[in-house]
């Protein structure tokens, strides 16, 4: 028996190829044969709102909600901007998903041990160096984990099953060298002034040296998230959206409050600002519990012990 529905049955490739595989963007360049480089946040992608109109349309969700066009709502366009702006701060300081965790690659020169980090570093967790000793280079000790698995496994061993003590046994050997020998850079960080400083002196290695021969090292960061970010997470974006509505309201609030009751005819009008107030304080405290409560996808602390 024939299906009587299929005539409408049209298919959607918006997200699909027509044989129903989906659609993604790569890296991959197929004129080089390779990726196109680091892996980085790139603002300017096909997927995500801007910024701006992510915060034209939290302003327009704020007007509606207080019933802009029906009755004459008090705010100016840094007033809405200045609720946004709060919402973030609010989430910034409270939310766990505010922040990401990262790695980026910092470059030592010479007789330097203070380097500012971007304003976007929030926190920075360790330093990693390539290997141990006083430099990077043919004298110091390196240890590449993956040629150094692939050759205990393949080759000392081959044709036999195991092999794996020895590589772990070296492996724990090698990270306990690095933490006494100075694999792991010391440093301090400034949140404020985001200045890292390397409890390390880097030596002196001659003038118009060539920086390809400086040492690089790996940083564990913690960075914001950038608001366009957080504004295009279908998880983090409701709560900005309401938490910069509750703000505004407060605004109106205190407005109308200075002024209970407008003069006129029968009495006068009642304004209702002590009202919004308290709708608005009821909201925000709301909102910063769910925050509490993870409801914007971050991630609870674990298990602390002590």
């Amino acid at each position: 028996m024939s299906n009587p529905f299929t005539g409408n049955v049209v298919a959607d490739t918006t997200y699909f190829y027509a044989n129903g595989v989906l659609k993604s963007d790569s890296l991959y360049n197929p004129a080089t044969g390779t990726g196109s480089g680091h892996i980085e946040f790139d603002p300017g992608a096909q997927w995500l709102d801007s910024l701006n109109k992510r915060r034209s349309d939290i302003t327009d969700y704020i007007r509606m909600r207080l019933g802009d066009g029906i009755v004459d709502v008090e705010l100016d366009k840094e007033h809405y901007d200045m609720a946004i702006n709060q919402a973030l701060v609010k989430y910034r300081q409270r939310a766990t998903n505010s922040v990401e965790e990262s790695y980026a690659f910092l470059k030592l020169f010479p007789e330097t041990q203070e380097i500012i980090l971007p304003d976007v570093v929030m926190d920075v967790r360790a330093a990693y160096r390539r290997g141990i000793g006083s430099v990077s280079g043919t004298t110091a000790s390196q240890f590449e984990p993956f040629a150094s698995g692939y050759l205990n496994t393949y080759m000392l061993v081959a044709g036999r099953v195991g092999g794996l003590l020895n590589y772990e046994l070296f492996v724990d050997y090698q990270k306990l060298a690095m933490r006494m020998f100075g694999g792991y850079l010391n440093f301090t960080f400034n949140k404020v002034t985001k200045k890292l400083t390397l409890i390390r002196k880097i030596p002196y290695v001659g003038a118009n040296a060539d920086p390809n021969g400086f040492e690089d090292v790996l940083l564990h960061l913690y960075n914001y998230k950038p608001d366009a970010m957080i504004l295009n997470d279908p998880q983090s974006f409701p709560w900005v959206q309401e938490y910069a509505y509750s703000f505004a309201k407060l605004i109106v609030g205190e407005a109308r409050e200075k002024y209970a009751s407008l003069p006129g005819p029968q009495g006068g009008t009642q304004l209702n600002g002590a009202t919004l107030k308290g709708e608005a304080k009821a909201e925000m405290e709301k909102l910063e519990q769910e925050l509490k409560d993870f409801v914007d996808g971050s991630m609870p602390l674990g298990f602390v012990i002590g």
